[in-house]
Order: structure tokens, then C-alpha cells, then sequence
């Protein structure tokens, strides 16, 4: 299944956020469960403001074709 660019933004966005609070913890393991329903909530807030904007939306539902040079 193609990936669209939103996908991939909200997953580097998260992983930016996810690093983040590891590194204000000073812990490089798994989250501890609050952080993670966090960021869960985090994700679906993120998915919203995207769609919120009409034109934003457009250009991120656009689907990534992958032409076999590695990652998008």
C-alpha cells in the first residue's frame, strides 16, 4: 500500500517528539505508559491540525511513489 507525505510527516514528527522526552528523561528505553498515551493523543491532535487546513491537506494526502532509491 502506497504511503501518502502526511504519514510520513506525522511518523517524523512523532519520532522528534518521542526522542525529545527520552532525552528530557535521560532515558533511551521504552516510554513509560503516560508518555506513550502522550503521544498517542498527540498523534491523533497532529492528524486534526492537519486536516484542518484545506490546502495542507491536499499536499500531504498526496500518495509517495516509490521509485526504488531508497527511503522517501
Amino acid at each position: 500500500m502506497a504511503r501518502t507525505y502526511r504519514e510520513v510527516a506525522i511518523e517524523e514528527m512523532l519520532r522528534t517528539v518521542e526522542e525529545a522526552m527520552s532525552g528530557v528523561v535521560d532515558w533511551w528505553g521504552d516510554l513509560p505508559s503516560p508518555m506513550k498515551e502522550a503521544i498517542a493523543q498527540f498523534r491523533t491532535q497532529l492528524g486534526a491540525a492537519i486536516d484542518s487546513v484545506e490546502f495542507v491537506k491536499k499536499a500531504l494526502d498526496r500518495e509517495i511513489h516509490d521509485r526504488g532509491d531508497g527511503p522517501a
